[in-house]
């Protein structure tokens, strides 16, 4: 069944459809990414602005240079390390690489994909995939195959849903940028900084004012419905009964240790010690918390070291407010 699912895959790809992929870290939404259509279409069916650069997912490092020029050691370095993996790389473009994946840049970012079934495709199809996270722009990533199902269904722009069961890590994908004088990480996610810092031996920059578009950087992104509001612990509980009592229906992601009355109208989880599993029931909370209607959701920043980092970043940017784009 596995081979068979696989197989349609790769058929519906080399046809310039699309087709949301498994993968470690949430579901993608793949095309070809030889196929300027095929691309075109990842846009069109996400809402996504033309200037957000794609990731390419690949099969293993050899295939690198095929999208990427003047790799340095520290990228094979790297991928060593953590491909095939929650990290992508930002490299200077091969020639041959469409704009339309880099978003009219010189860099392209590319990984290789922790997913087995992922992987199955990527050798079956026998080329690079450019793959966004499956879900309409701005939205909270997907990481179940049901979950693209009920994003796409009234729109019908998912050609094929090639199920691969819950993504395992939950939040994308770390960014770091390699086409710079010095490693800079643009994005946090599933591979943290300080593992990062240890194989380069160097302190990472942040983003530069000449850092390359990268996926995700929208002030307001990874959103629910439900709009979402950062408390601090010790006001958590203030906040939440202030809302109850404004006839509001609230869900809450609690810390450790705070105690909430029950309420009929509030659907509370408490944030696990491990921030592994934190991260990969963020975006299930969120679609929770929508699928129960909730009008607020009220959540706390964890630690950010290590993978708190990751679940920090994509909490603010949930409960950023709307930025207008400039005309």
């Amino acid at each position: 069944m596995r081979d068979e699912a696989v197989a349609h895959a790769a058929r519906v790809l080399r046809n310039g459809g699309l087709v949301a992929v498994p993968t470690e870290t949430v579901y993608g939404l793949a095309a070809d990414a030889r196929n300027e259509a095929a691309i075109r279409r990842i846009f069109e069916v996400k809402g996504r602005p033309a200037r957000h650069p794609l990731i390419v997912h690949i099969a293993s490092a050899a295939s690198l240079e095929g999208w990427a020029r003047d790799v340095p050691p520290i990228a094979w370095d790297l991928a060593r390390r953590f491909w095939p993996g929650p990290l992508t790389l930002v490299l200077r473009r091969a020639a041959d690489v469409s704009p339309l994946i880099t978003g009219g840049q010189d860099t392209v970012a590319v990984r290789v994909p922790r997913h087995p079934v992922t992987l199955d495709l990527l050798e079956a199809f026998d080329g690079g995939i450019a793959a966004p996270s499956a879900n309409p722009f701005g939205a909270v990533s997907p990481t179940r195959a049901d979950d693209v199902r009920e994003m796409f269904a009234a729109s019908g722009g998912v050609d094929y849903v090639l199920d691969g069961g819950d993504c395992t890590v939950g939040v994308e994908s770390t960014i770091l940028d390699l086409s710079g004088p010095r490693p800079a990480l643009l994005r946090p996610g599933g591979i943290t900084r300080e593992a990062l810092e240890s194989l380069t031996g160097c302190e990472l920059g942040g983003e530069r004012p000449d850092a390359p578009r990268v996926p995700g950087q929208h002030p307001r992104h990874y959103s629910p419905r439900a709009k979402v509001t950062l408390s601090q612990p010790a006001d958590l509980a203030a906040s939440v009964e202030a809302a109850l009592a404004r006839g509001l229906t609230v869900g809450v992601i609690a810390p450790q240790g705070i105690v909430l009355k029950a309420d009929a109208r509030m659907l509370a989880v408490t944030a696990p010690s491990a921030l592994e599993e934190y991260a990969h029931r963020l975006y299930r909370w969120f679609r929770d918390f929508d699928n129960a209607r909730c009008d607020l959701i009220f959540a706390t920043l964890p630690d950010e070291r290590g993978l708190g980092s990751a679940i920090a970043d994509r909490l603010r940017r949930a409960a950023a407010e709307e930025v207008q784009p400039q005309s």
